[in-house]
């Protein structure tokens, strides 16, 4: 079993689209993780990283070795969008593990299947390798299988923050990094709005979480506001909604609807062939509706790449997870409307009561499954304080690490920790970073963008050194990327040509 991944793959049978740098890096981590023994490895990857394409690629790669491979759906839902997408790449021969289902083929080496179908007929079909997208959400079905079976064993999710994921995963593949992805274009930044807040004192809880009847209570109380507000700031973008409780979510829809904006509810009670032609409609690039209200059927596994807002009214004390994936689903680019950011409404208070652990994984992402669990057992407090804005660009808000330029508060510890590496960086009269770690970061940024992965390093260690005389300090592995300033790249393009020149003249 270990085998499986031992050699790179060869893709020329495929129709697969290029894969990116992470993407690669991902899969290669992943291959070495199984050399080393891991049968059962988590992929993060956050909104956009493409989970279902690193997926159907190792399906594929188990495939042309003569494996058997199935892909686990979190929902039913699901099982049709992942099986288009499996058909986009040509891997059309898979069966679908689903009652009825036009593609229903036990024989195909290839299944596709929800966990809720398997834990129905109580049916595995034999795999050598598993997929489990959404792996977070730990079906008993699945969690108590991948424990007992030989097959090896990824689970993809961009949250993997539940508790005993440490158990079922041996090994963290951190894919990449929602900064990264921004820098890179396939997210875009999101730009919050702190709108009327529902007032939670006093709520009634249950294990350290807000209960839904009493979210449900005070969001209730400023839907009014909600729907007031979204016309004012957002009401020429698709927007998705995530309310408390149903209840919760037809009042607001019932309140957009009567102020002649076309909405519609999207839960659990949605009836499937109502879910279907709500998503058919809401897809489309000039839809009429533009609305969709949801609690947690929309949070995960949903792509719809026009999304320009997500009205946050969910209030959370707990539960990072959760907010990272409701506001991930307005962070995907969309090129061919021209989207440019998302806008987040905050009626609940959740993005200052989870903005420093946001902001450490927006740039850094998880260095271990414990570590995720722990962010969501963490109750955080209310913070009445109107949200700083970066010193820098004027982004709000702002912990200590701004997720638009990029511009770091460094601590004192830090500042006495390296003596001498936190004052400007300057050129003659032109500055090219707050400090040296700042330089540093931007110089690896473009290498990584520039250069073979082999020479990144190297080369970013060497444009350092040409602009402070000094070799760096600082880790290339653990330097996250960021915005490069115009003086920076104007100065690496000097280097470059000063290069060019003095080449062609030695060999002239």
């Amino acid at each position: 079993m270990i085998s499986l991944f031992q050699e790179a793959a060869n893709y020329d049978s495929a129709t697969f689209p290029t894969p990116r740098d992470f993407q690669n890096k991902a899969h290669a981590d992943l291959r070495q993780g199984f050399k080393a023994g891991h049968k059962n490895q988590m992929i993060m990857a956050a909104t956009g990283a493409g989970k279902t394409y690193l997926g159907l690629r190792i399906a594929h790669e188990a495939l042309v070795k003569g494996k058997r491979a199935l892909f686990l759906c979190d929902r039913t839902t699901l099982i049709n969008q992942t099986s288009a997408v499996a058909d986009s790449y040509g891997l059309s021969a898979h069966g679908i593990v689903q009652a009825n289902h036009w593609r229903r083929n036990k024989e195909m080496p290839f299944q596709i299947a929800s966990v809720q179908t398997l834990a129905m007929r109580d049916y595995w079909p034999h795999a050598d390798v598993i997929i489990v997208d959404e792996a977070h959400t730990q079906h008993k079905t699945w969690t108590e299988y991948i424990m007992k079976t030989d097959a090896a064993v990824i689970g993809l999710s961009a949250t993997p923050f539940s508790p005993g994921l440490g158990k079922l995963f041996s090994n963290l593949v951190n894919a990449t990094t929602m900064n990264d992805l921004t820098v890179s274009g396939v997210l875009v930044p999101m730009r919050v709005f702190s709108c009327t807040k529902a007032n939670m004192e006093g709520a009634a809880t249950a294990g350290g979480e807000w209960t839904d009847a009493a979210a449900e209570e005070r969001g209730t109380a400023i839907i009014g506001d909600v729907v007031s507000e979204w016309i004012k700031l957002s009401s020429d973008r698709k927007t998705i909604v995530f309310g408390a409780t149903i209840k919760h979510c037809e009042e607001m829809c019932r309140q957009f609807v009567d102020a002649g904006i076309m909405a519609a509810i999207f839960t659990s009670d949605t009836k499937p062939e109502e879910r279907e032609v709500l998503l058919k409609e809401y897809k489309k690039p000039d839809s009429n509706l533009r609305v969709l209200i949801s609690v947690e059927a929309l949070a995960k596994g949903f792509d719809v790449p026009d999304v320009g807002c997500v009205v946050d009214c969910r209030p959370l004390r707990k539960s990072l997870s959760t907010a990272i994936q409701m506001w991930g689903r307005g962070l995907r680019s969309s090129p061919d409307t021209g989207k440019v950011d998302c806008h987040l409404h905050d009626h609940t208070g959740n993005i200052l009561r989870f903005l420093s652990d946001y902001t450490d994984i927006f740039f850094n992402g998880l260095d271990a499954l414990d570590m995720g669990e722990k962010l969501d057992k963490a109750i955080r407090r209310d913070d009445e304080k109107e949200p700083k804005g970066c010193p820098a660009c004027g982004y709000k808000p702002f912990a200590k690490r701004c997720m638009s330029c990029g511009h770091e508060v460094q601590s004192p510890s830090m500042v006495e920790h390296e003596p001498g590496e936190m004052r400007e960086v300057m050129i003659g009269k032109k500055k090219l970073a707050d400090d040296k770690r700042h330089l540093w970061e931007q110089v690896c940024t473009y290498a990584r963008a520039h250069s073979a992965p082999e020479k990144q390093k190297g080369r970013a260690s060497h444009l350092f050194r040409d602009m402070t005389g000094d070799w760096p300090k600082f880790s290339f592995e653990t330097t996250g990327n960021v915005p490069i300033t115009r003086n920076v790249l104007n100065m690496i393009k000097s280097k470059n040509i000063a290069f060019v020149k003095a080449r062609e003249k030695a060999t002239a």
